[in-house]
This record gives structure tokens, C-alpha cells and sequence, in this order.
């Protein structure tokens, strides 16, 4: 059983604290990614199962066994991990066969049973008919690979993955994540995910855990953080959205200097934030709710339209229409924006909370 079990964790450096009473169950063979923006701690929390950092209070269970708490440290190697990291940190002077076979090596294997499992893995991770080259031979996806591959060959029972996706460039990006994902599954193993890509989260996670300022925000499957977010800053770095401020009365919320309303009959009163996803809403009529404004902006992407209306107050919103829609749309152009779906959070104050992504 490869469960991770994180209880009462904090880590400071000096007098900053970066994550503060980090207390949660990473299940066996779960795909669980940390998520949030630079700085927000979720590195250092994975160097901590890692053993490359100790907590400053608080323990750490792999399975059964503590590997870090009051009195308690293992080191590393002998934590039964494999840790991929955002460099790929593949020796230069060795060829792929023998990165990958590296670990094994170490650990003065049979040379028969090295061939194997090297060449087993090798065709996982589709890099059999690299064996014989160098890593300046390789594109970047093809390193990654090999990186995979050296932490996977001594069956480790947790893997880690410290954005090991942020070189590649999109296309690739896009391909990794459903390998690291099928091999995820494949070998049955349990895998913690940093990144700060809130796409590559949502599509490979079982469940997510939104970080910020060392302060777990919310944790949910991908579904449930982006259609239920916990609170403003999860709506705001989970996807793009766009948030209005406004007053409940007499059963619709008053868009502040728009001089516009939409229907509520939600629990809160009084000062508010509406915050809408730019897919929940359209140019075709529905009977929820709907707002009036200028198109100001249109972006032809392929397969959608992507729109800016002025609102008015200085205000827009940014919405996603049919491709099909990009001829017939007319900068300057006058029209309702239909609402399908939108949250409401009490009004905290945040300036930041009311700006549109542009």
C-alpha cells in the first residue's frame, strides 16, 4: 500500500512559513496534483515527501512507515520513490539505455535482469528505438521520457513529478499528459503532480488540491473545482472568469456601474461578486438571465470565437462564441449577452476580483 499520509505539516524558513498544518490522505494508486501559483508552496511540500526537505513540524507516512517526523528521517533512496524533475536531469554522457538502467546499476542488479526491465521500460515510455543514442540527440519530449523512465524502472511504489511538463511546448504537452497518465494506470502506482497549469491538473487528476500562501483552498476532483470553486481566488485560477461586483435587492443582484441586473435567489444579501465563465454564456436567447453591450473585440481561435463586450462602466466580459459566428460578428456591434450559469461569493473586497482577463 502506497497511501501518503501528511499530518499537522508546516514548513518555514526562518520566519517564513510557506505551508501551514498541511494535514491530508494521498490514497493508494491516486493521481493527486498540487496546484497554485509560484511561491505558494506546493514544491516544497512534494521536496518534503521526497526527503529532500525536513518538515518544520508535523509527520509523514508512505504507507505504514513514517519517513519523516519527531525523531524519524529517512533519507531519499531508501523512501521507494521515483521523482521526475522540471529539468529532466538525464547525464549527458550516457545513452538512454544506460539512464534508464542507472538506478538498477546502483543497486548492483543481475546485468540479465537489467537488459530486461531496461528494455521493458524503454517501450512504455515508446523509446526502444533510442536505446543506443545520447540526450543532445533527443527532442525535449523524448528527455522527458527518458527521466520517466529512469524513476519508473525501480518500481517505485510513489512517483513524483515536479512540473515535469513546463519545457515542452504545447503540442507536446498535450501528448505527455495522456502517456503520464496511461502509465500512471498502467503500473498501479500512487502519483503526486506540481504544477501551476491549471489544464494539465484537470486533465490528469483524480482529485486537485488548490494552494495558496501555504493555505490549502480547496480540494475536489477536476469537476468539482471548476464548477463548484470554494472561493474567489480558486474560481480565478482554475480556468478563465470573469467577475462583476453588485448589491442583492428585492430578489436580482444590481451590477455596480452597469446599470444592469440579473435574477438571484441565492443565500446571500447584501454586497456581492458574480462571477461568470466565459462558456457560460452565448449570443443565442435563453430565458436566465442576460445582459446588454458593445462588442469590442473578437479572436478567431479554430474551433471557438473569442469575444470582448464593453458592458458599460468601464466593464467586459469575455465570452466564448461559435466559430461559426466570427464573420457575422462586427466590432462595435450592439448586443445581449444570455447567461446560462454564474456563482456568487460575498463581496470580500479585492480589487483584483473585479477585472476582466484581457
Amino acid at each position: 500500500m502506497a497511501s501518503i499520509t501528511i499530518s499537522n505539516v508546516t514548513k518555514a524558513f526562518g520566519d517564513v512559513v510557506v505551508l501551514r498544518e498541511f494535514n491530508e490522505v494521498f490514497h493508494d494508486k491516486e493521481f493527486v496534483t498540487l496546484l497554485g501559483p509560484s511561491g505558494c508552496g506546493k514544491t516544497t511540500m512534494l521536496r518534503m515527501i521526497a526527503g529532500f526537505e525536513k518538515p518544520t513540524t508535523g509527520e509523514i507516512k508512505i504507507g505504514d512507515r513514517v519517513v519523516s517526523g519527531a525523531g524519524t528521517f529517512v533519507p531519499p533512496e531508501k523512501r521507494g520513490i521515483g521523482m521526475v524533475f522540471q529539468s529532466y536531469a538525464v547525464w549527458p554522457h550516457m545513452n538512454v539505455f544506460d539512464n534508464v538502467a542507472y538506478p538498477l546499476k546502483i543497486a548492483k542488479r543481475p546485468k540479465e535482469e537489467i537488459k530486461r526491465k531496461v528494455e521493458h521500460i524503454l517501450e512504455i515510455v515508446h523509446l526502444s528505438q533510442y536505446a543506443e543514442r545520447f540526450p543532445m540527440q533527443l527532442s525535449g519530449g523524448q528527455q522527458q521520457r527518458v527521466a520517466l523512465g529512469r524513476a519508473l524502472i525501480a518500481e517505485p511504489s510513489v512517483l513524483l513529478l515536479d512540473e515535469p511538463l513546463s519545457n515542452l511546448d504545447a503540442k507536446l504537452r498535450e501528448s505527455m499528459r495522456f502517456e503520464i497518465k496511461q502509465i500512471q494506470r498502467d503500473f498501479g502506482i500512487t502519483v503526486v503532480y506540481v504544477t501551476h497549469d491549471q489544464t494539465e491538473a484537470m486533465a490528469m487528476s483524480d482529485r486537485i488540491f488548490v494552494i495558496n500562501r501555504g493555505v490549502i483552498q480547496q480540494v475536489g476532483s477536476p469537476t468539482e473545482v471548476y464548477r463548484k470553486p470554494a472561493n474567489q481566488f480558486v474560481a480565478d485560477f482554475v480556468g478563465t472568469i470573469n467577475f462583476l461586483r453588485g448589491e442583492v435587492k428585492n430578489g436580482r443582484i444590481e451590477l455596480a456601474g452597469l446599470g444592469q441586473s440579473i435574477p438571484y435567489d441565492g443565500i446571500y444579501k447584501g454586497k456581492v461578486v458574480v462571477a461568470i465563465r466565459p462558456e457560460n454564456m452565448s449570443l443565442l436567447p435563453t430565458d436566465k438571465a442576460s445582459l446588454t453591450g458593445k462588442l469590442t473585440r473578437t479572436f478567431y481561435l479554430g474551433d471557438v470565437t473569442d469575444c470582448r463586450v464593453d458592458v458599460g462602466g468601464g466593464q467586459y466580459l469575455r465570452l466564448v462564441a461559435d466559430s461559426r459566428s466570427y464573420d457575422s460578428l462586427t466590432e462595435d456591434q450592439e448586443l445581449t449577452v444570455y447567461i446560462d450559469d454564474f456563482l456568487v461569493y460575498e463581496d470580500d473586497g479585492r480589487e483584483d476580483h473585479t477585472k476582466i482577463i484581457t
